[in-house]
């Protein structure tokens, strides 16, 4: 399906030579768009080696190159963000810097509201949604100088785990097209994978940032519930939505919470604790890291290249000097589809009602069921256990200072339009207990298949230990180097 944006912005970057990414003047002096890291490319801005319009106007190329087999984009925003980035440089000139996402193109996941530019969750039924306001994290994004360059597909409103059921069609992964990226924020890992954008922000309820993160071969970071505000996002599920970035790096993934965590006394499930400088803490090598291995469940039936990379990433770590121990969690039994399945309904019953033939169909038909399984009273009481559960994982971290997993159990399945909630409750298997216990957690890759699929490493802190969480992320990625690799792609 063809992109809504503006022809003539992309006219006009070819005739300048930046499709192809022939760029001239300082960027083809300094480094490629498609090897830059976001924190690189803030370094560059910042020393004036780049401008931010060069480096908007050469993702805008990237993305008419390579955009078109991946579906990862709905809109893109080419004359906002263009209009942005000369705003950027001029205030740059002044001596006007404002962090280091000053000028830096990022991508939103289409479920996050856009003052002015249409927010479709990926559903015919708000295809022509544009909201009057912009969510917490984009005016937070907005006031740290960031870009919005355009808004990412996702599976229709955040309800799966493939981003193949979307209006807009299926998001496919950059290391291998007949497969999924994950979901529901596939569109935005498979633009950070292909170097689309400096980083992206999805969503996370059962696993929707890590596990994309995980097929994708990125970094994707679910901050503690709380962490990063909700308000403005489009809901699947208020007790366990989470914001969070998707990027190349831990040090990336820090700068971009560091600029959207923070209290919002507007979203009732904001909680005012102090935030951290979260780059700091990547300065200093964590020392007798205590690792904690919750074995039951999490590494049962693994697939074997995915038990062996694991495996290998936390000798890693033990070499990193940290030590280990098994631990059990504590039982989340049903709690997910408890929560979520009546809370989405919830928020969709009226237009399930007036329209449902908007809806996709694997989505209406889950929208009803998932609801239907569970009695009123049965959700009372999985939100109060929820909340008991929130207190009770906290004694996990008395022994231990990290929890490590597998992020997901196998590699990506192929697309399959029809998604089978069986396939999404595999994928999302060790991710979903972490947003019921609301704690931040952390997907980095960690090896690949002989097939060349990437495989992730989940990292758990203890609630607003993010700091603690990249910390960990950090040494181990510094001590391999598969956030290096990159997919090859083919240009449309």
């Amino acid at each position: 399906m063809p992109l809504p944006t503006d022809r003539r912005t992309f006219l006009a970057a070819s005739a300048s030579g930046l499709i192809g990414l022939s760029l001239r003047s300082s960027l083809a002096q300094t480094a490629d768009p498609a090897t830059l890291t976001l924190t690189r490319a803030s370094a560059l801005l910042r020393a004036k080696a780049v401008s931010s319009v060069e480096l908007t106007r050469a993702y805008l190329a990237r993305i008419e190159q390579f955009n078109g087999p991946l579906n990862a984009f709905i809109t893109v925003t080419a004359d906002q963000a263009l209009a942005t980035a000369r705003d950027m440089d001029a205030a740059l000139r002044r001596g006007d810097w404002r962090g280091p996402l000053h000028g830096v193109p990022i991508a939103l996941k289409d479920n996050i509201d856009t003052a002015g530019i249409r927010t479709t969750a990926a559903s015919e039924l708000f295809k022509d949604r544009v909201p009057t306001d912009d969510a917490d994290i984009v005016v937070r994004l907005r006031r740290a100088g960031a870009i919005v360059i355009g808004k990412t597909n996702l599976h229709e409103f955040a309800y799966g785990g493939s981003s193949s059921v979307s209006h807009f069609g299926p998001v496919r992964n950059p290391w291998a097209l007949d497969r999924v990226p994950g979901g529901s924020s596939g569109g935005s890992a498979a633009a950070v994978a292909a170097n689309l954008c400096l980083g992206a922000f999805g969503t996370d309820t059962a696993g929707s940032i890590r596990m994309p993160a995980s097929y994708c071969g990125i970094v994707g970071l679910k901050p503690t519930y709380g962490r990063v505000s909700n308000r403005g996002v489009i809901p699947l599920s208020w007790t366990l939505d989470h914001v969070g970035p998707l990027c190349a790096t831990v040090e990336d993934a820090a700068v971009l919470l560091a600029a959207t965590a923070g209290f919002d006394p507007l979203d009732p499930a904001s909680v005012d604790v102090p935030v951290p400088d979260y780059t700091r803490a990547l300065r200093t090598r964590p020392a007798k890291v205590r690792m904690g291995l919750p074995r039951a469940g999490f590494f049962d039936d693994l697939h074997p290249e995915v038990a062996t990379a694991v495996n290998e990433a936390i000798d890693v770590l033990r070499r990193a000097g940290a030590t280990e121990r098994d631990v059990t969690l504590p039982a989340a039994g049903n709690l997910l589809v408890g929560i979520m399945g009546p809370e989405a309904y919830a928020y969709h019953t009226r237009w399930l009602a007036e329209s449902p033939r908007k809806y996709q169909p694997p989505t209406s038909e889950r929208l009803v069921q998932l609801a239907s399984a569970v009695s009123r009273e049965q959700y009372i009481e999985a939100r109060r256990q929820c909340d008991l559960l929130r207190r009770e994982i906290k004694q996990v971290f008395s022994t231990v200072d990290v929890l490590v997993t597998p992020t997901v159990a196998a590699p990506p399945s192929t697309i399959d339009p029809v998604e089978s909630a069986a396939l999404d409750a595999g994928r999302t298997r060790n991710t979903w207990p972490f947003d019921v216990f609301g704690l931040p957690a952390i997907s980095i890759p960690c090896g690949f298949t002989s097939s060349g699929l990437p495989i992730g490493l989940q990292i758990v802190g203890a609630p607003f230990a993010e700091a603690t969480v990249l910390a960990v992320a950090r040494s181990y990625e510094q001590a391999t180097d598969w956030h290096t690799r990159r997919p090859v792609l083919k240009p449309t």
